[in-house]
């Protein structure tokens, strides 16, 4: 049997460290445990990354995209003080630009604010889906090393938040959406309905299984349904 390519390798390493590192946490997690995940031995791990520091940077560089950006020189080395979160920031960034959500909040109206709703839930839900296996690592890694936390909770996900507070408030001064008693209480009410069906369903035991599209249009398609007026009057577009 042909071996591998070491980059094959290193993709198999990364998908049983972030299962690892998921399941254990940060300090509980033990490069013994990752080797034993992938089934080698851990000073193989050591051909590929310096340490447990190191590999986790890894993680973060690829966790949002599947991929490095370039080939690592390989072992990779333990990172300095600070960038590992520099690294978080800079991927939960490209990952958020949203450019459909920005193009909505720059618009005075909707054209079709149906389809533009779509548009805009759509996008957050690939998003979220996209991303999964990142953010639950960034979340439980968090428990274990807070210095994460602010890049994720207050940085990324309050942002999100008020860009889509921004939106629904253009809309429902248009007359386009519904009034509602909360803006910023709908926005995160709709990142959270996302949310769940995009990635906790994922790994509740008690969820029966559902295919992924059937879930996204079921949660997109009751979630406009949710913000648009009534039928009757007549102002679900320009």
């Amino acid at each position: 049997m042909a071996r591998k390519r070491p980059e094959g390798r290193l993709d198999q390493l990364l998908d049983c460290a972030t299962r690892v590192f998921i399941d254990k946490g940060y300090r509980r997690t033990q490069m013994a445990d990752v080797a034993r995940e992938m089934g080698v031995s851990a000073g193989t791990l050591y051909g590929y990354v310096e340490g447990k520091e190191a590999l986790f940077h890894l993680l973060i560089d690829r966790a949002f995209t599947g991929a490095p950006t370039d080939a690592p020189e390989l072992p990779v080395r333990t990172p300095k003080p600070g960038a590992t979160v520099a690294r978080l920031r800079e991927r939960l960034a490209a990952e958020a630009a949203l450019p459909r959500l920005a193009a909505a909040i720059a618009r005075p109206r909707a054209r079709d604010a149906r389809r533009e709703c779509e548009d805009v839930l759509g996008e957050l839900y690939d998003l979220v889906a996209r991303t999964q296996a990142g953010t639950t690592l960034v979340e439980r890694s968090a428990l274990d090393l807070p210095e994460i936390a602010p890049a994720f909770y207050l940085e990324m996900r309050r942002d999100l938040i008020a860009r889509v507070t921004r939106w629904l408030e253009r809309r429902i001064r248009a007359r386009q959406l519904r009034a509602v008693p909360d803006v910023a209480i709908v926005a995160r009410l709709l990142l959270e309905t996302i949310t769940w069906f995009a990635r906790h369903r994922l790994r509740d035991r008690d969820t029966p299984p559902v295919d992924d599209a059937l879930a996204r249009a079921t949660t997109i398609d009751f979630l406009v349904a949710g913000l648009l007026p009534p039928p009757s009057s007549g102002r679900t577009s320009s």
